[in-house]
Order: C-alpha cells, then structure tokens, then sequence
C-alpha cells in the first residue's frame, strides 16, 4: 500500500557517514533496493561503495563535484554525542562551540551547497535528544513539542533543524528531519555493546528491579527503512519525523530479552531504584542512572501515518540480529 501511493524519483542518493553504523547499513540497503547510492566517507582510503570528502567543520570545504548529479543527500555524519563529552556544564560554550562547527556549521555548509547544485531533498538525521533527556508517564514525546535540548550534542542538532527548515522555506530544496532514540543493531557500540558484553559475560547487574520505566528504542533494520522510505515519499517534505520500535521497554524487560537473543540467562539483582539512585549520588553517576531508571517514549504515530509505514521488524528480531553481529 505504501508504493502504490510513493512518485518513485531514482536519482542519485549520496549518503554522508558512509561507513558509519546508521550509514553503512543504509548505503546497503538502498544498493538492494537497487538504488544508485554512493557513500561519502572521511578516511583515506574508502572502501568499495564510498568515496572521500571534505571534513563537515572545514570552513572551506567544497562539496560541489560530489553533489552534481544528486537527487538526494543523507546526511548522518556528525559528531556524535558520547559520554565522556558530560562535563560539570554540559552546555559549556567551548563544547558547544566544537558540536556546532560539525553539527551546524558543517551541516548548513553541506546543505547551501545542495541547494545551490539542484539537489531536491535533504534527509537530516537528528536525535530524540532535541526532544530533552526524559519523558513524564503517559506523555511521550511528539514532532509537536517544543524542543528542550539539554545538552551541547542536542541543542547543535536542535539549531541545525531550525535552520535547515528555514533553508528549505528560501531556496525550495526539501528537508526531512528525523529524530531517533537509542539506536541498536549489528556493529552498534558504546554503552549498548558494554550492555550487550556484560550479559553475554554472565555478570550480575543490579537493575532487576527497574521494571516501571519505559524506553523507546529503534532497530538499526526500522530506522534504515524509514530513511529509505523518506528519501522518495511526497508527504515527508519539510517534515520532522519520529520513529521507534513496535514496543516500549522497561530497563529490566531490555536485560531479559537481550540474553534471551544471546542465548544465555540475565542474572539481574533485584535493588531498589532508590537505593540505585543513592548509590549514583555518591559515585558521581547520577545522569548515568537517570537514563537506567528514568523514562524516555517516542509517540512515532503521526510518522507512521504520513507515511503509511510500520516497523519491518520486531524488537526480539532486532536483539536477534544485534547477538548475531556480536558474536562474528
């Protein structure tokens, strides 16, 4: 139903971050869909598939040989956020200042050129975080909200949507923003491998009792799906789009169905989460166990109504598919 109400347009799709863990698996799937897909990457030697570009926060940096004869760019290169980027002030105006050469900077650069080149839609893989950190029990967070970043990672994302928009609205190129949560999958790293290892290692983890929670999270195979039905679908010009999994989860329900994909038993000890939060508190790890105890939902409905699109899989398929890269 969804192709019988998408205008095919098969131009070339240049995707940034070629080689990352969102773009590779991207680039993969448009070349099965039998899209003409070509990666950008900053390595030195790219592999098959991909070739080299300028650094996103050169001030110089010419994009214009690689976007001739582009119909549409995916753009999920980025600095990341990662944890040890958490300082005393997470908005303190030098990382800010090093997020928004990247993030913002570098992206509007990218852009204006794509609109200069005739490119005609520009797919901005943003976070959930420009939503905020947590979400109250029955209040999911909405493409509606108002946006409350918390962090220099977010609000850089947050300023790049706003102005991408408003480039959009001045020169007639389409910009699609999407907004994941925690993203998983083969290949994916930091603090979800560190989850994943820690099971599989059979080692005991205080979070049984963390079971009234929810999170939303979203499979790298949904997220890719969505991207690639964006790329083409008319009613996602100009559109901010969420996207989650088919489920919510509890942090203990992840914990057992994560084991249950690597084939081995959760050992989870059942402590209080007010002991947990008092036991952050001393070690300095409050954030960390906010995110372990607290809420985060995503409301993808109206996503999944503009665009006629489900989820492909389910989450114990994702973790399947998670275990099984792994444990190559």
């Amino acid at each position: 139903a969804r192709l019988e109400t998408v205008v095919t347009m098969r131009g070339r799709v240049l995707v940034t971050g070629g080689t990352g863990f969102v773009g590779a698996a991207l680039l993969a799937r448009l070349r099965q869909d039998g899209r003409d897909a070509l990666g950008i990457a900053r390595c030195g030697l790219p592999p098959a598939g991909c070739t080299g570009g300028p650094a996103l926060e050169d001030p110089a940096a010419d994009w214009s040989m690689l976007l001739r004869g582009c119909d549409t760019l995916v753009h999920t290169a980025a600095r990341v956020h990662v944890m040890r980027d958490a300082a005393a002030d997470p908005l303190a105006a030098a990382l800010l200042a090093e997020y928004r050469a990247v993030n913002v900077d570098g992206t509007l650069r990218l852009a204006g050129q794509a609109a200069a080149a005739g490119v005609r839609r520009f797919v901005f893989l943003s976070s959930i975080k420009v939503n905020g950190e947590s979400t109250a029990p029955g209040r999911p967070f909405t493409a509606d909200d108002a946006p409350a970043p918390q962090d220099a990672y977010a609000l850089s994302k947050a300023e790049a949507e706003t102005a991408l928009l408003q480039l959009a609205e001045r020169t007639g190129m389409e910009a699609v923003i999407i907004r994941p949560p925690l993203v998983y999958g083969p290949g994916v790293k930091a603090n979800f491998l560190g989850m994943m290892r820690w099971l599989q290692r059979g080692l005991p983890l205080p979070l049984g009792a963390v079971s009234g929670n929810r999170r939303s999270l979203v499979a790298l195979d949904n997220l890719v799906d969505l991207i690639a039905c964006s790329i083409d679908h008319p009613a996602a010009a100009n559109r901010i789009l969420l996207v989650r999994d088919g489920e919510d989860l509890s942090t203990a329900g992840l914990l057992r169905r994560a084991a249950a994909a690597l084939q081995v038993d959760a050992r989870l000890v059942p402590v209080p989460p007010w002991a947990l939060a008092a036991g952050a508190a001393l070690l300095g790890k409050r954030p960390l166990m906010a995110r372990l105890c607290g809420s985060l939902q995503v409301d993808d409905s109206a996503s999944r109504r503009l665009l006629g699109w489900q989820p492909p899989i389910g989450v114990d398929e994702g973790l399947r598919r998670t275990a099984a890269g792994l444990r190559q």
